[in-house]
């Protein structure tokens, strides 16, 4: 066999050496195809996450919260829900532990009565030597837990308010409570007992210690 010429080599050198560049180019573009395709597929999930994180936003029931309007003599607000499409089934209302009160229950007729608290009010003011009139308004934080609809399924909603309320006086009656609105405070504790000393706390808070002799 004879020996390959120096002219021999140096081409046969040159096409390896262009085959060695083609296979480089060939690799460079599968790899940019993958790196392609990983983009695309990153990209269709990221659209199907955010789709579906917004088809739940959308299907998720609204929070549930109060508001409440005053009758023109004070003695009653009436309480409905801020998003229209909530319907009010039931409450129950829990007082400060100071008051001595049992919880009220209503039914849809959603309501807080001057006369559920009044009298419990004025005698725990009064242990506390606080005016029986009052300058502006006062708070009295209550527990206001509600059974209510929405979208057609029940739902239960737990937070704390204060009621804003005035002492006004009347000649040879004493003062009267007169109830002016309703404030939300934050969701109260799952448990009674912890709730209660919620209450407690934010009365006090609001109220001042009993005064003792």
């Amino acid at each position: 066999m004879s020996e390959e010429s120096p002219m021999q080599k140096a081409r046969r050198k040159s096409r390896l050496r262009w085959i060695t560049l083609g296979e480089a180019v060939a690799v460079a573009a599968v790899v940019i195809s993958g790196l392609g395709l990983w983009n695309s597929y990153e990209d269709r999930r990221d659209a199907r996450v955010e789709k579906a994180s917004e088809a739940a936003r959308e299907t998720a029931p609204a929070p549930f919260y109060l508001k409440a309007g005053a009758n023109p003599d004070g003695s009653t607000l009436t309480l409905t829900p801020v998003v229209a499409d909530h319907v009010i089934q039931g409450q129950t209302l829990r007082f400060p532990p100071a008051f001595g009160l049992s919880p009220v229950t209503t039914t849809s007729d959603a309501r807080i009565e001057a006369g559920w608290l009044g009298d419990a009010l004025k005698r725990d003011r009064k242990t506390r030597a606080l005016p029986d009139e009052t300058q502006g308004d006062e708070r009295v934080p209550v527990l206001i837990e509600t059974d209510y609809l929405a979208g057609g399924q029940a739902m239960k909603a737990r937070a704390i308010y204060d009621i804003g309320y005035a002492l006004e006086g009347h000649f040879l009656r004493g003062a009267s409570v007169r109830l002016r609105g309703l404030s939300l405070i934050g969701k109260a504790p799952a448990s009674d007992a912890a709730a209660d000393a919620r209450l407690a706390s934010l009365w006090e808070a609001r109220a001042g210690k009993v005064k003792t002799k």
